[in-house]
């Protein structure tokens, strides 16, 4: 049995670059659902077409590229679509926003294709598309420069263990599932099952928000190791 193709909604709005970025996609069997030249019509596509991941400009006229995110990933949007944003810089500041308000990545408009064909597998397989190293530098940056600018996420962190507490603590930090398991002495299955418990119990779509969670509810500060690591 075949798998349906993967869908994608691309939102940005200079026409150029969702042409270029549909050739890229469509040749390797992605299939464009629709595309955006600003927010609004990002929203209205994504709840009309419900892809599996949107490729999100940042700045965009009528309704900006964080705006639209948070509409596509709050209650009333279709929880399993997830959002790369489309950025120029790899440090821009919106990106965080971007990140708090629930997008699974970002990635630099001169993406080669191959990485742009990547990425976006990679995000719809549930995935996170940043390293956690580079996660915790963004936010290290901006999170407090960018404070009340984004929704916080304040999840509650009395649901977790010890043990998932101490695990995203140290994800947090930087680690990779591999440093992960050789810290805390545990199998690399073990630390997958920690980390999709962790995202279960805080209802967060991946790793990328648990970092943010981690440095917004003081679990770890910025330029910190964190409370007991």
């Amino acid at each position: 049995m075949s798998r349906s193709p993967l869908r994608i909604v691309i939102a940005d709005d200079q026409a150029l670059v969702r042409t270029g970025f549909g050739m890229i996609l469509a040749a390797d069997g992605i299939e464009v659902t629709a595309e955006a030249a600003d927010g609004a019509e990002a929203v209205a596509a994504v709840r009309r077409t419900r892809p599996d991941v949107v490729l999100m400009d940042i700045r965009m006229p009528q309704m900006d590229g964080i705006e639209a995110t948070r509409r596509i990933l709050g209650g009333e949007g279709p929880h399993t679509t997830r959002v790369i944003i489309l950025t120029t810089y790899d440090l821009d500041h919106y990106v965080y926003a971007a990140l708090t308000a629930g997008a699974s990545g970002f990635l630099l408009k001169d993406v080669t294709p191959e990485h742009l064909v990547a990425a976006v597998r990679l995000v719809q397989s549930g995935d996170a598309l940043l390293a956690p190293a580079i996660t915790r530098r963004l936010i290290e940056r901006f999170a407090r420069q960018e404070e009340g600018e984004a929704a916080p996420l304040h999840r509650d962190l009395s649901g977790l263990t010890p043990r998932e507490l101490e695990v995203l603590r140290l994800l947090a930090t930087g680690l990779s599932n591999a440093e992960l398991a050789d810290r805390l002495f545990l199998s690399p299955t073990t630390v997958k099952t920690h980390i999709g418990r962790i995202l279960s119990k805080l209802d967060l779509r991946d790793r990328v928000q648990a970092v943010v969670l981690a440095y917004e509810t003081g679990l770890i500060s910025p330029g910190g190791r964190g409370e007991g690591a």
